[in-house]
């Protein structure tokens, strides 16, 4: 049986979706910050979860590991960190399930158990949208040393990556719409045609071939017979 259409749009957009997550996970580059004062006009502050690094248009130098205590001790960091592994593990759980549900290798595929994967798999793709929409929203409220703050490549790889999720994982979960649907329904009865009886089609008698043998045997076999009185012959009066 081929693998139905559902389950390997999801098994393609699930793996890529992870890959972009973790890309913004763990890239310093969810934030930029440019014109700061005291600093060269060219500098480039990229700020992400884990880390801060210094950079410049006008080199390929980059500094990472620079610390920044107010910036990493706000709220969102702490739980855009805790979201984004959980989006993580979680993806790599649905893709596990959904891949022991799909089973292309056998005659038909586990829709339950695909679909619990598919499940998992939306989930992950909404824990990644959540930060990555709340830091984009609050993102010049957060310490900066400068007011010109831009949105860096990360938060578009994230939402790009948790669509992908969310779309792959909801389009697998219907598996178990399907597999509901299956059980609720009530096979229909064998439908049996109806024979239609020889006298109702016409009057005319219908003699085959072996029943006119079965008769010309039958008279033969009659008239090879002795003729036998029926009855016995009683002396008359006359006779006496």
């Amino acid at each position: 049986m081929r693998t139905p259409g559902i389950f390997i749009f999801g098994m393609v957009l699930a793996p890529c979706g992870w890959v972009l997550e973790l890309t913004s996970t763990v890239a310093p580059a969810w934030r930029t910050i440019n014109n700061i004062p005291g600093e060269p006009s060219d500098l480039v502050l990229q700020q992400g979860l884990w880390d801060i690094c210094r950079t410049s248009t006008s080199s390929r130098d980059i500094q990472c590991n620079q610390q920044d205590t107010q910036y990493f001790s706000a709220q969102i960091i702490q739980i855009a960190r805790a979201l984004m592994l959980s989006s993580l593990i979680l993806n790599l759980i649905g893709i596990g399930v959904a891949s022991a549900g799909v089973r292309c290798w056998t005659d038909k595929p586990h829709w339950t158990v695909a679909g619990v994967g598919g499940l998992l798999i939306f989930i992950s793709g909404v824990l990644t949208i959540i930060p990555v929409s709340w830091y984009t929203h609050i993102m010049n409220s957060i310490f900066s040393t400068s007011t010109d703050v831009r949105v860096g490549y990360c938060l578009v790889l994230g939402f790009i990556g948790g669509i992908m999720e969310v779309l792959g994982g909801l389009v697998m979960s219907l598996g178990l719409c399907r597999r509901c649907g299956g059980q609720k329904r009530v096979p229909s009865p064998a439908r049996v045609d109806a024979v239609p009886s020889v006298s109702s089609v016409s009057s005319v008698p219908y003699y085959s071939k072996q029943s006119e043998m079965d008769f010309t045997r039958a008279k033969r076999q009659q008239d090879s017979r002795p003729a036998t009185s029926t009855s016995t012959a009683r002396p008359c009066d006359t006779d006496l």
